[in-house]
């Protein structure tokens, strides 16, 4: 998995604004040509938005053209029950992104990185609809399986060369401690690590959370990368991001913010980060560990702003990426000398 990822290397989240799914490969192919992140564009179509994306292909569940559900409850358990299959197939409505995108990366030998809609989340949403607890993560993990097999196959389809690192965007793991959660925490970290095992073909599996969580459920789901805004760094216990680091892992450290007007100030977005790594530091996460075992985001998707500031969100995280590498060379040679 290390020899696919590295320090500094950029790449995004997923989800971009446009509305023109040539223009945004191209965007991707061009500002993180080392690991571009295949485009979720749910402003061209509203089905190519996290639910209703991953939701497609559920038995009882209809996706409207708005994105929205229509969701028989009994039909969606009934499904579960007996064994009936969730269709993973891959359509332009819901996958017009990625399907561009895998055409023209045809014949490539250098990773690219997928992004999912996690079974936590996914779970989350079809209760919310009316689906009972246990069949709504059963059957979203059904899906999680079926719709990561299909781009794995579509992938190797196009780019037989080209290993993949796959997210499961995750940001219901925000609410996993409030009363009521509809999975216990021993059940929150069984439906995520069997989803990432689900990836087995994938050469690194991910989590994204966008928002603050119990941390030490992603860490027991035992992911290669943890993907966190900087912003969120004071919320991980630095011991256990110290352990997480030390068997392994990785952090994908969304160091450009993505809820506020992009800056065109790389050096403060630099400090900010350097300032997050001091923080964990002193609470006893491993100095080098915690710089070399660091590659850069946005800190989530950038489906919210315009293509020009989406563009330019892209491009600070790669000169992000540079100072990276740039900080952990000259302290390797400092060591070295």
């Amino acid at each position: 998995m290390s020899e696919w990822l590295s320090t500094g290397l950029a790449t995004s989240i997923g989800s971009l604004p446009h509305t023109d799914a040539d223009a945004a490969s191209t965007v991707v192919l061009t500002r993180h040509p080392q690991l571009p992140a295949a485009p979720q564009l749910p402003v061209r179509s509203a089905r190519e938005g996290m639910i209703a994306q991953g939701a497609q292909g559920i038995p009882g569940v209809t996706v409207r053209d708005d994105g929205t559900l229509r969701v028989d409850a009994k039909a969606a358990e009934s499904a579960v029950v007996n064994g009936v299959p969730v269709d993973g197939s891959l359509h332009p409505p819901e996958a017009g992104g990625l399907l561009h995108f895998l055409a023209r990366i045809e014949g490539r030998h250098g990773p690219v990185k997928l992004q999912l809609t996690g079974p936590v989340t996914l779970g989350l949403a079809l209760t919310r609809a009316g689906v009972g607890s246990g069949a709504a993560f059963a059957v979203a993990a059904d899906a999680v399986r079926a719709r990561a097999r299909a781009m794995l196959d579509q992938v190797a389809r196009h780019a037989p060369g080209a290993p993949v690192v796959v997210f499961l965007d995750e940001p219901s793991l925000t609410v996993v401690s409030h009363p009521g959660f509809p999975l216990p925490p021993y059940g929150v970290v069984d439906v995520l690590t069997a989803a990432l095992a689900s990836l087995h073909d994938a050469v690194a599996t991910g989590i994204h959370c966008c928002g603050p969580t119990d941390w030490r459920l992603v860490f027991e789901a035992r992911p290669d990368v943890l993907s966190v805004p900087v912003s969120l760094a004071g919320t991980i216990e630095p011991a256990a991001l110290g352990a997480f680091l030390g068997r392994g892992g990785w952090v994908a450290w969304g160091a450009v913010p993505t809820d506020t007007p992009v800056s065109d100030d790389v050096t403060f977005l630099w400090r900010r980060l350097v300032g997050a790594w001091s923080d964990l530091v002193r609470g006893g996460c491993p100095s080098l560990l915690l710089r070399e075992r660091a590659v850069v985001t946005p800190a989530c998707g950038l489906a919210g702003h315009g293509p020009g500031q989406a563009d330019r969100a892209l491009a600070l995280t790669a000169m992000v990426g540079e100072r990276m590498r740039e900080q952990v060379t000259s302290r390797r040679l400092t060591i070295g000398a």
